[in-house]
């Protein structure tokens, strides 16, 4: 009798944990780290979708580097250039500047030039020289100009304006052996570069050319006894000074080296 009593004490102690511990499991508050038979490890904590700032900076970096040529920074540059161009002395604007009995005034020609300067960024500054051969005369010049550039990768068009000093001379007339056109050349291009490499490009350059001319007037004139009626009134003109305002357009091939 006392071994069975002891008995169903027993069974009923063990009846209430096992009820017990049951409910203390259903009634731990959500989150709570108590589990039945210990503590519940800690959840993984969520790392933040949205990038930091030196994600992103590195992201739009990884993403120029793509865009990018790979030309990297330009400081200097210098080119060559040869094309056919076609020029009126006095298109615009004609006092007494040639005799257009005597000179063709207006002609196609080769010419080359050559032009070097700085960069900064798509904005470029230099100088330039070109050099033209007419059938009946020759024209130089040189000047400064200023240019901005477009980088599409490896093509990269630009637009240049210029002023400088232009001279025209080695007229075949025997009126104007000796003398010279001089004054101011103004100058608009537009143009296109495909770099080949870092420091190689080739392209191609379409400019527009205004020149106001003067000539002063010549004493060399010399006529004899049976010069006809065209040399005297070309003596008589180039013995006054004269002007003019001259037009013309030029396409070069251009080859150019950037550092």
């Amino acid at each position: 009798m006392k071994y069975g009593a002891g008995f169903l004490c027993a069974s009923v102690t063990l009846a209430s944990f096992g009820i017990a511990l049951p409910a203390l499991a259903v009634d731990a508050p959500a989150g709570s780290n108590l589990q039945a038979g210990g503590l519940k490890p800690p959840e993984a904590v969520q790392s933040d979708p949205t990038p930091t700032p030196t994600t992103q900076t590195e992201a739009q970096l990884d993403r120029a580097d793509k865009e990018d040529s790979g030309r990297g920074l330009e400081f200097a540059w210098l080119n060559a250039e040869v094309g056919p161009q076609y020029l009126g002395l006095q298109t615009l604007k004609a006092n007494k500047l040639v005799d257009g009995s005597l000179i063709d005034s207006k002609g196609a020609g080769m010419v080359y030039g050559a032009g070097l300067g700085v960069r900064l960024l798509a904005f470029t500054v230099g100088a330039r020289f070109r050099f033209g051969n007419f059938s009946d005369w020759q024209l130089w010049s040189l000047g400064a100009e200023a240019g901005m550039h477009i980088p599409l990768g490896r093509l990269e068009p630009y637009f240049t304006l210029g002023a400088g000093y232009a001279s025209v001379g080695g007229f075949k007339s025997e009126f104007m052996r000796g003398s010279n056109l001089a004054g101011l050349d103004v100058r608009a291009s537009a143009g296109v570069d495909y770099y080949l490499s870092n420091t190689f490009s080739v392209g191609a350059n379409l400019s527009g050319d205004v020149l106001f001319l003067s000539r002063s007037s010549s004493d060399q004139v010399r006529l004899d006894a049976n010069a006809s009626q065209e040399q005297q009134a070309a003596a008589a003109l180039y013995g006054q000074d004269g002007s003019g305002i001259g037009l013309g357009g030029t396409l070069s091939l251009v080859l150019g080296l950037h550092f």
